[in-house]
Order: C-alpha cells, then sequence, then structure tokens
C-alpha cells in the first residue's frame, strides 16, 4: 500500500496561516481572541481566556473555562472517546429550554501531561450551535462531523474532514 495523499496546501492570505504548518502531535496554546458560542439568544460562553488545540491539517479547536461558560445549562452525558494526544473525554449534553443538545461539547477532566493546562476547559461542536464566534465572525464548522475545529478567516486549509481524507 502505498502513502497517504496529502493535497497541496491552499494559498496562505494575509493575517492567516495554514493549517499544514500546525504540528503533529497535537499541541495546546493559549488564545486571546474573543470566542463566543449563542444559541437560541442565550450566551452559553464568551471568553478571551481559551486554549487553542492545533494539529497539522485541522483547523483549531477552541477549550474555554467553565468561569466563562453558562455552566446551569449542561449536564454530562456518559460518551466517552479518546484522543491519542489528551486522552479521554467527557461529553456534555447542553439544554436550553425543551431543547437538548447531546453530546454537543467535550472536556478533557484528567488529560494527559502535555495537554493538563486544558483540564475541564470544554469544547464545542460548533455545528449544534446558532452562533460560533472568534473576534465577532461567525466561523464555519470542520466538515465531516467527527472533529470539532472551527474554521475562521485565520486559517487556509484544506481541513480534515473532507471526503477522502481520512488518511491525511
Amino acid at each position: 500500500m502505498g502513502q497517504p495523499h496529502h493535497p497541496q496546501p491552499d494559498p496562505v492570505g494575509e493575517n492567516q496561516e495554514s493549517v499544514w504548518g500546525y504540528p503533529r502531535p497535537a499541541i495546546a496554546e493559549p488564545n486571546t481572541r474573543r470566542i463566543a458560542i449563542v444559541h437560541r439568544g442565550v450566551t452559553l460562553a464568551d471568553t478571551t481566556a481559551a486554549f487553542l488545540t492545533l494539529e497539522t491539517s485541522h483547523p483549531p479547536t477552541y477549550y474555554l473555562p467553565q468561569a466563562d461558560i453558562a455552566i446551569e445549562h449542561f449536564s454530562p452525558n456518559p460518551r466517552r472517546s479518546l484522543c491519542e494526544w489528551k486522552g479521554q473525554a467527557n461529553y456534555w449534553d447542553v439544554t436550553i429550554g425543551e431543547e437538548r443538545l447531546e453530546a454537543a461539547a467535550w472536556s478533557y477532566p484528567s488529560p494527559s501531561p502535555a495537554f493538563e493546562k486544558i483540564a475541564d476547559y470544554i469544547a464545542f461542536y460548533p455545528n449544534f450551535f446558532d452562533q460560533c464566534m472568534v473576534d465577532g465572525e461567525q466561523i464555519t464548522p470542520q466538515p465531516g462531523g467527527f472533529y470539532g475545529g472551527w474554521i475562521s478567516q485565520y486559517e487556509a486549509g484544506p481541513f480534515k474532514g473532507v471526503p477522502g481524507s481520512q488518511f491525511w
């Protein structure tokens, strides 16, 4: 079997970086951009103290401190998954009124040592929510539904998750 096909990176525009320049294994870095999530008129999160994770071919995933989240809308979900870099993820349901969004967010209560700084921070699958914004810009969810990356004006792709990207 041959090597997996890696796509040609898209041109990088002004104020952009290529996700193909992101590291592997993944890393977590502090983020000072304003991250906000609003659903059905309820602000679920608003922070300038998030961390972002960066991994080759993926748009950033933002992890937000619980202090800046309307945690009363969150309840534990029994779903679990394992990330080769971060460890075991726990999931959260989000409830607003009668609407329950199952496993719409996740966190790492006991991440691997390289990701200790994101312990108990919560990440959001942007496809579940009306508005997920970076510095006021509505982002585009990472394609494919499996990953939770946020595509904004700051990233150039192509992005893992599109058809044919399984082995990138």
